[in-house]
């Protein structure tokens, strides 16, 4: 660009330059640096931005459903007031809402006259103002109580999430969201193995349809809600798991099929407890996050014990690091976070044992790298 400016400005000004030499000459001081073209200034690339996403597993901050559980203190006000800082701080802030969102009275239709175990949740509406405060941007409403009360508990959610400015994904089978990041465009999908979301049992059409997003999107962040329950469902089988006799998908099957098919971070929620995280073509694969704050259970051991994972994706959603924040849910007080670090081994033992080669690496420290 320089020298092509040199040479126009000799064709416009032949007189100046002309000038110039004979000067340079008679001073014996001529030297061709002077008269070549200045180099073309070297332009750093902008090094893109990394996005950094904070997950974390099943939130359910209380429920009316049936009358004597019973509400936090305070109404919930503070239930999230010690991690609220690790979830502002992210780019995304990610959760699963366990349960409608909806007011009222009465007993779920789906706890017939008969039920003897019979869990539906209905979360008072001003209870999501709490999740706003506490910092998130985006929720999974594709799990097994989102329609604890119906079309109603579902549309009431939806309703309050979006006058909350929440986004959310899988109330319904067109709810995909896009976010707009950093200048990246990020589609979301998520899984369930229920009657309104896209179910995770179906391969074919959960490696079609994260196709399709891909295709629009420049990050894909995949949540599925799967896998079986409960202290004893730590680690990732392999083939199909079942929960009280239903099928919870297939999950090494099915994570792998939707990073094939163009997903960069894999979440998954649902056990209640974690599990393992491996990295597959470059990509994250969380399996279960745990509880994080589900308030009325009497949560103990594995079950007491969470995090908040935050990860950084480089520009083409591609692993870039991240930490695991420990927690800890004693009692009705919330997730609070574990200086002890106790989640720390236990992750790292469930990583190895599941995955081997592919187990993600957790530090001291609770960071997590690549194997």
């Amino acid at each position: 660009m320089f020298r092509r400016r040199w040479f126009l400005l000799v064709s416009l000004s032949s007189f100046t330059s002309l000038l110039l030499l004979v000067t340079a000459c008679k001073s014996g001081t001529a030297n061709t640096r002077d008269f070549q073209a200045a180099p073309a200034p070297v332009v750093q690339a902008q090094t893109a931005e990394k996005i950094s996403i904070a997950a974390v597993g099943d939130i359910m901050l209380g429920s009316t459903n049936p009358p004597d559980r019973g509400l936090p203190p305070e109404d919930g006000a503070r239930m999230l007031v010690d991690v609220a800082p690790l979830l502002s701080a992210a780019d995304i802030a990610f959760g699963n809402l366990e349960g409608p969102m909806l007011d009222g009275t009465g007993k779920s239709a789906k706890c017939g006259p008969n039920s003897k175990l019979c869990y539906a949740f209905r979360v008072p509406t001003r209870y999501g103002k709490h999740l706003k405060e506490a910092g998130f941007d985006l929720l999974s409403l594709a799990n097994n109580h989102a329609s604890d009360f119906g079309l109603e508990g579902r549309q009431s959610t939806r309703r309050v999430l979006d006058q909350l400015g929440i986004t959310h994904a899988g109330a319904d089978l067109n709810d995909i969201p896009y976010l707009n990041i950093k200048g990246k465009r990020i589609g979301v999908v998520a899984f369930a193995t229920n009657e309104v979301s896209y179910n995770l049992n179906d391969i074919a059409t959960a490696r079609r349809i994260v196709t399709q997003v891909a295709q629009k999107a420049d990050i894909v962040i995949v949540s599925f809600h799967g896998g079986a329950e409960g202290a004893a469902a730590q680690n990732v089988p392999r083939g199909p798991e079942t929960f009280l006799g239903a099928p919870r998908g297939d999950l090494r099957a099915f994570t792998h099929a939707v990073v094939d098919a163009g997903a960069d971070l894999v979440l998954g929620h649902g056990p209640h407890v974690v599990r393992g995280m491996e990295i597959y073509r470059n990509r994250l694969i969380a399996y279960s996050l745990g509880n994080f704050a589900f308030y009325s259970f009497p949560f103990k051991g594995p079950t007491a014990l969470s995090l908040i994972l935050e990860v950084n994706l480089a520009p083409d959603g591609a692993f870039a690091g991240g930490v695991v924040h420990p927690l800890i849910q004693e009692g009705q007080n919330g997730p609070r976070q574990d200086k002890a670090g106790t989640i720390l081994p236990i992750l790292r033992q469930l990583s190895s044992t599941d995955f081997g080669a592919t187990a993600v690496k957790v530090g001291e420290d609770g960071t997590i790298t690549a194997p």
